[in-house]
């Protein structure tokens, strides 16, 4: 039997990157997949892989920064595949590199809107749905972001440190009614966005700062986050665990 087998779950940011590497081996695992995105192509895009491996999948959009998407989100979950028990609150952005001294306010609340208060609206909308069908689990993404600093960065950096504190509050209420959260913090991963952005030896120094000497991929992002989802993590609740390459090690 494979690992989730008969669960339903919804993905944010679905569309692409981590996201889509997640939502494609929760299906590779027997869930029943709502792919969320803003772009609801995107979202398609990976469903159409879904299911042409053999998986089951939705694509729904949804913009993470409204409350009313992640409620109706939530319910097309329930109405479709008839519950809710699992979750990745993984949409999120970033701007433009400014000291705080110059930073431009609209883009701190942009970046605050999908990366803090999308993730605290998809727990109030989820939650009530997890706990209606017995319980399961949710994790949020963070960042490496979440546990130390980079210049030029402010909104980013405070909203991902604010989602882990969210996490863990999450966690002391409802671990013991039978929804577990947990956060994860990517370092930075290899995408085609990450390569198109930076200079041959931009690249190069990047890669330097992580302990392992290359960026990360996407697999291993998915790969902690299915654990974390999984039964195997029973006893793991509120906590924030790094896939970074020893980048935070410094």
């Amino acid at each position: 039997m494979s690992e989730f087998e008969g669960k339903v779950a919804v993905v944010t940011g679905g569309g692409s990157g981590i996201g889509a590497a997640i939502a494609k081996e929760l299906a590779a695992e027997g869930a029943s997949v709502v792919v969320t995105d803003i772009r609801l192509d995107a979202a398609q895009r990976v469903v159409t892989e879904i299911e042409a491996s053999g998986g089951t999948a939705s694509a729904f959009e949804a913009n993470s920064a409204v409350a009313g998407d992640n409620e109706r989100m939530v319910q097309h979950a329930v109405d479709t595949y008839g519950a809710l028990h699992l979750a990745v609150n993984n949409a999120g952005i970033g701007a433009a590199p400014q000291p705080i001294g110059e930073y431009d306010v609209e883009a701190w609340d942009r970046v605050r809107a999908v990366d803090l208060d999308g993730v605290f609206y998809g727990l109030r909308y989820e939650i009530p749905a997890i706990l209606a069908a017995g319980g399961g689990a949710v994790v949020n993404m963070a960042s490496v972001l979440g546990s130390v600093g980079i210049a030029q960065n402010a909104a980013y950096v405070a909203s991902k440190h604010a989602l882990v504190g969210l996490t863990k509050v999450a966690a002391l209420e409802y671990t013991a009614q039978g929804v577990r959260t947990n956060a994860v913090g990517p370092g930075f991963i290899d995408t085609p966005l990450v390569r198109s952005s930076l200079s041959a030896e931009e690249l190069s120094a990047l890669e330097g700062e992580h302990a392992a000497k290359r960026l990360g991929t996407d697999a291993e992002v998915a790969a902690l986050v299915l654990f974390l989802l999984s039964d195997k993590a029973s006893f793991i609740s509120g906590s924030y665990h790094l896939v970074d390459g020893g980048y935070s090690a410094h």
